[in-house]
């Protein structure tokens, strides 16, 4: 019994808390999709969400295949580094 109390306290302890920075929001809108992504990785952000710009509801399954027109939040702004980042792209060849 006593073995089982330690092991909870242990446990306890081992996990600290998730906390989530907020840091200011790079602005990414004009990039290529693959390297907006890697942009707002290395700066803490891993949240990312796509969507096409068009509205045609197409998938974004070649990134380097499309360049951002805008992103939700808007950049500069100050959010949490888990707060979802939609980046809204369209093909280069629209």
């Amino acid at each position: 019994m006593l073995v089982a109390a330690a092991m909870v306290l242990a446990c306890a302890v081992a996990a600290p808390p998730a906390t989530s920075a907020s840091k200011r929001l790079p602005d990414v809108v004009g990039m290529n999709h693959q390297s907006a992504q890697d942009r707002l990785q290395r700066a803490g952000f891993y949240n990312l969400r796509e969507r096409d710009c068009t509205g045609r509801g197409r998938q974004l399954l070649f990134d380097r295949n499309w360049k951002v027109r805008r992103m939700s939040p808007q950049a500069g702004k100050r959010v949490s580094t888990t707060r979802a980042i939609t980046l809204c792209s369209v093909k280069y060849t629209d």
